[in-house]
């Protein structure tokens, strides 16, 4: 049927329906976003079985949200997903537009000053750690990374300090893959890897352990940064030159590190 003007009526039973199922779309895709950001890395057919939607569908919910920029696949070989940096970023934005490095910025200057070293804020990507931030110290000789610098969760104290508050089964996701690209240097077992995240749970921080391996004569004291739901989401780095390292002042200085990262996780929660 058309209307006097020449239009196709459009009939008044297929209107809400087309409405009811593009409602029903955007639903679904936003709960299969919270699936996995809550549980990442995360398959399809886990994510069909946590939510109870068809794994066609939730295939599809995927891929729209790949080319929205949200999500994206953190394990290839087993087809698992996780949020993207956008995601955790925007996560974090709160009343007057405050980032990560907004909210954190007088924290990361204060523990810069309080022990003349260099300081790094980092985001959690996957299975990687991306330097948002840093603060040098004032000293002739000392450590630098370029903000931007993308590196493996294991190669850095913060990463450690992130995986000792992750569950079980995402830190054996995480350590299955091999890091190719440091082939040639010793890199820690995953056993190894198992026994510092160990500890570093039991004493609320992580030292560097990868000193031999990726970034010889640098020293560093990592803590987590945590969101409202208490997740690692981010990491503060304590690092200086090793030559400069005194074993004598590791635990004050790290309370200054894990008192500093537990500002900025408070800050994220009222913002």
């Amino acid at each position: 049927m058309r209307t006097g003007n020449g239009e196709p009526e459009t009939s008044g039973r297929d209107a809400p329906s087309s409405s009811v199922r593009s409602m029903n779309s955007v639903l679904s895709t936003l709960r299969v976003f919270e699936e996995v950001a809550m549980r990442q890395p995360i398959g399809v057919s886990e994510l069909s079985r946590a939510t109870r939607i068809p794994k066609s569908s939730v295939q599809r919910c995927l891929v729209t949200l790949q080319q929205a920029g949200w999500l994206r696949v953190v394990d290839p070989e087993h087809a698992r997903w996780g949020v993207t940096m956008k995601a955790l970023t925007l996560g974090l934005r709160g009343a007057g537009e405050q980032d990560l490095r907004d909210v954190a910025a007088p924290v990361v200057k204060r523990l810069a000053s309080e022990t003349d070293e260099t300081v790094h804020l980092g985001l959690r990507d996957g299975e990687d750690y991306v330097i948002v931030a840093r603060e040098d110290s004032t000293q002739v000789v000392r450590v630098f990374l370029d903000v931007g610098t993308r590196l493996p969760l294991r190669a850095t104290s913060a990463g450690i300090a992130i995986m000792a508050l992750l569950d079980p089964g995402e830190v054996d996701d995480l350590l299955r893959k091999e890091l190719t690209e440091f082939a040639e240097s010793p890199v820690p077992t995953s056993g190894e890897l198992r026994e510092e995240i160990a500890r570093t749970a039991e004493r609320g921080y992580a030292l560097n352990i990868s000193s031999t391996w990726y970034r010889p004569h640098v020293a560093s004291i990592g803590a987590a940064v945590t969101d409202p739901a208490g997740r690692p989401i981010a990491g503060l780095t304590l690092a200086m030159p090793e030559m400069r390292y005194d074993s004598s002042r590791e635990k004050a200085l790290a309370k200054l590190v894990v008192t500093a990262a537990d500002e900025i996780s408070r800050l994220i929660s009222a913002t």
